[in-house]
């Protein structure tokens, strides 16, 4: 059973930083493309970052470029996100993601994503 756990989130003050984690089980991570969305209130799910099976494969949603970064550990099976100068609009639950097809690269489409966390919360005051 595959199983992701993000975590991470919480409340930070506008211009400051906040890095996502994603503990991904039950399958082989190193094989894996993995991707970061979002869904603020009332808004459908968005493509904020992936990375492909290899590192050197990675994409970025236009509210990402320049201040988000995306990366991977695969000795611990984890994908991080690495969020700075954060925005009040950047305020959303985050979900952390995987591709379902192995070797895949870095995909912004949601329907590529077979496997989903329960989500982290973040929250940017003004």
């Amino acid at each position: 059973q595959v199983q992701l756990v993000e975590s991470g989130g919480g409340l930070v003050q506008a211009g400051g930083f906040l890095r996502l984690s994603c503990v991904v089980f039950g399958r082989t991570f190193s094989r894996t493309a993995m991707g970061w969305f979002r869904q603020a209130p009332g808004k459908e799910r968005d493509f904020v970052a992936g990375i492909g099976w290899s590192v050197i494969s990675t994409r970025y949603g236009d509210s990402a470029k320049g201040r988000f970064t995306i990366s991977r550990d695969n000795a611990k099976n984890t994908v991080y996100l690495q969020m700075n100068s954060l925005k009040p609009e950047d305020t959303a639950v985050y979900y952390c993601a995987a591709v379902e097809a192995e070797f895949a690269l870095a995909s912004s489409s949601y329907s590529d994503y077979a496997y989903w966390g329960q989500g982290t919360q973040v929250t940017v005051s003004s």
